[in-house]
C-alpha cells in the first residue's frame, strides 16, 4: 500500500489531497469510506526534525525578550525605586503597561504577518524592542523610562504572536505540540536569565544596577538577525500568496520524504481556497461562523485564563511575596527568587516530553488543578503570617514552596498548552489575525493583573489575593472540561473539522480517530 500522486489542480479547482485506499469498523458496526493513513516516521530524529528543531529554536529568540523583561524587573523596580524615587503606582503603570502595550503590537503583528509574512515580522519585533530597551536603559526620568517602555511593549506584541503561527505551520503533525512550546520554554529562560542578572548586578549602585539590567536584554535580539538568514519562510503563507513552487520547496525541508511534502502541500491549498476572498478577516472574526465562535471561545478564553490566574503577578512581584513572607535580606531574597525561575524552566522541559505523548488535555487538567491548590496555599500561608499558630520559619518554607508549586504546575500545561491550542485551531484564512486576537487578551489580562496586583493587596492583603486567584484557577479547569477538545495527533486540517462537529461530538470524534490508529498499527 503506497501513497498515490496528487491529482493536478486545472481551472481553479481545489487540490484533491492524497489518500490511501481502505475501509475501516467503526465502533457502531458502520464503514467509512476512506481514511488517509498517517505517515509512519523514522525511528531517531531525521534531518527534517532537526531543520525544524531550528527553525522553532530560531523563531523563538524573541520570547527570550519578553521573559527577560518579566523577570529582571522584580529586581529592577527595587533599585528603581531607590535611584528614580517613583511611587508605588508609578511601579504599577510600569510594570504593568508592557502587558497592556503589547496588546497594540499583537494585532498590528497579526495583520503585518499576514502582508510580510511571519519570517519578516519576527524581524521587526526584535527591532522594535531593541529601540525600546535601549531608551530604557538610559532614561534618566520616569517620562522617558515609560517612552521606552511602550516602545518596547510594541515589539514584544509582534513577537509573541507570530512565533507561535509561525512555528505551527512548518511542523510536522506528530511533532507540532513539541515545537510549539518552544516560545514558552524560551519565556521561560528568559526569566530565568532576568533572576540571575537581578542577583549578578545587585551589588552595584542604584543609579547604574537596574540600567545594566535592562541594557543586557538587548543582546538576545542580536541572534534575531542572525536567524532570519536561517529560517525559511512559512509554507502556508507562501501558498496563500500563490508561491506555490516556494512553498513546495519548504515542505521537501520539513517534510520526511517528497510524498508527504505534496500530501502537506495539497492539505494547505485546499485548506487555503478562498483565503484572500469574501469578507474581510476581521469582520469574519466579529461576525463569526459557529465553528469559528466555538474556536474563539477556546483560543481566547485560555488565553486570558493563563494570566487572571495571577502568574505574572507571582513572577513579577515574587521579591515582594518573599519580603512579605518574612525574608529581609535582599541578597536571599533575589536568591529565592532564582530558585522560582530554575522550577519554571525545569517543569517546561517536562511539558514539553509529554504534549505529544499525552495530549493538551490531560496536562490542563494537571496545570489547573495543581495551580489551584498552590495558590490557595500560598494565600494561606500569607495569612498565617504574624499569628501564633506557626513559626516564621514555617511560613517562609510553605510560601517559597507554594510559588515554585504554582510555576511548576503552570510550566507543565497552562504555560505551554495556551500557546500551541492557539496557534492550531484556527483556519489558515484567519489564524494569524485570530491568534493576534488571542494574544491581546492574554495581554490585557496580564497588564490588568500586574497594575493592580499592590493595589489589591493593599486592599484586602497578599493572602486575601492569592485566594482569588485561586477561585479563578478553580474555575479554568471547568472552563477546560468543557470548551477544549483534544487536538493531538491531528493535522491544523483535521483540527479545523473537529470544530464543525461542535462539542457535543468531540468525545465520538475521538474514539473514531483512536479506531484508525488501532488499525494502522495492525495493518
Amino acid at each position: 500500500m503506497g501513497l498515490m500522486d496528487p491529482e493536478p489542480m486545472s481551472n481553479g479547482a481545489e487540490p484533491k489531497i492524497p489518500k490511501l485506499k481502505g475501509k475501516y469498523m467503526r465502533m457502531d458496526g458502520q464503514f467509512n469510506e476512506e481514511i488517509e493513513e498517517p505517515i509512519r516516521r523514522k525511528r531517531g530524529r531525521s534531518d527534517s526534525e532537526k531543520y525544524v528543531f531550528a527553525c522553532a529554536v530560531f523563531a523563538s529568540l524573541n520570547n527570550v525578550l519578553l521573559g527577560y523583561d518579566v523577570g529582571v524587573m522584580s529586581g529592577v523596580i527595587l533599585f528603581m525605586k531607590e535611584d528614580l524615587n517613583i511611587s508605588e503606582v508609578q511601579q504599577e503603570v510600569l510594570v504593568g503597561c508592557l502587558s497592556i502595550v503589547s496588546l497594540l503590537g499583537s494585532l498590528g503583528g497579526g495583520k503585518t504577518s499576514d502582508l510580510v509574512g511571519r519570517k519578516w515580522t519576527i524581524g521587526l519585533a526584535a527591532i522594535v524592542f531593541q529601540i525600546g530597551a535601549a531608551i530604557m536603559t538610559f532614561a534618566p526620568n520616569f517620562l522617558v523610562l515609560m517612552i521606552g517602555r511602550i516602545i518596547a511593549g510594541i515589539g514584544i506584541g509582534f513577537g509573541v504572536m507570530v512565533a507561535p503561527v509561525y512555528i505551527a505551520e512548518i511542523s510536522p503533525t506528530i511533532a507540532r505540540g513539541t515545537f510549539t512550546s518552544f516560545p514558552e520554554i524560551f519565556i521561560n529562560l528568559g526569566i530565568l536569565l532576568g533572576y540571575v542578572s537581578n542577583y549578578v548586578f545587585s551589588g552595584l549602585s542604584a543609579h547604574i544596577s537596574w540600567r545594566v539590567m535592562l541594557g543586557v536584554g538587548i543582546l538576545p535580539s542580536v541572534f534575531i538577525a542572525f536567524a532570519l538568514f536561517m529560517i525559511p519562510e512559512s509554507p502556508r503563507w507562501l501558498v496563500v500568496q500563490k508561491r506555490i513552487e516556494e512553498a513546495r520547496s519548504v515542505l521537501l525541508k520539513v517534510s520526511e520524504n517528497e510524498a508527504e511534502a505534496d500530501q502537506r502541500l495539497a492539505e494547505i491549498q485546499k485548506a487555503a481556497v478562498g483565503s484572500n476572498e469574501g469578507k474581510a478577516v476581521w469582520r469574519e472574526i466579529l461576525r463569526p461562523t459557529p465553528a469559528l465562535r466555538r474556536m474563539l471561545i477556546t483560543g481566547l478564553g485560555i488565553q486570558c485564563f493563563q494570566q487572571i490566574t495571577g502568574i505574572d503577578a507571582t513572577v513579577y512581584y515574587s521579591p515582594t511575596i518573599f519580603r512579605d513572607a518574612g525574608i529581609k535580606s535582599k541578597t536571599q531574597n533575589l536568591a529565592a527568587t532564582i530558585a522560582v525561575g530554575v522550577t519554571k524552566t525545569v517543569f517546561i522541559l517536562v511539558a514539553i516530553v509529554l504534549i505529544d505523548r499525552v495530549g493538551r488535555k490531560p496536562l490542563l487538567y494537571v496545570s489547573t488543578i495543581g495551580m489551584t491548590f498552590c495558590l490557595f496555599a500560598l494565600g494561606l500561608s500569607l495569612s498565617l503570617l504574624g499569628h501564633d499558630i506557626v513559626s516564621p520559619n514555617a511560613v517562609i518554607a510553605l510560601a517559597i514552596l507554594a510559588v515554585c508549586g504554582n510555576v511548576a504546575f503552570f510550566s507543565v500545561g497552562m504555560g505551554p498548552v495556551c500557546w500551541v491550542l492557539t496557534s492550531e485551531i484556527f483556519p489558515l484564512k484567519v489564524r494569524a489575525q485570530a491568534s493576534a486576537f488571542g494574544a491581546v487578551g492574554n495581554r490585557l489580562s496580564s497588564g490588568f493583573v500586574a497594575m493592580s496586583f499592590l493595589s489589591m493587596s493593599e486592599a484586602i492583603s497578599v493572602g486575601g489575593t492569592f485566594f482569588i486567584f485561586s477561585a479563578i484557577s478553580a474555575l479554568s479547569v471547568v472552563f477546560v472540561y468543557f470548551c477544549v477538545p483534544e487536538t493531538k495527533g491531528k493535522s491544523l486540517e483535521e483540527i479545523e473539522s473537529l470544530f464543525q462537529s461542535g462539542r457535543d461530538q468531540w468525545n465520538q470524534i475521538e474514539v473514531e480517530l483512536e479506531d484508525v490508529q488501532h488499525l494502522v498499527q495492525k495493518e
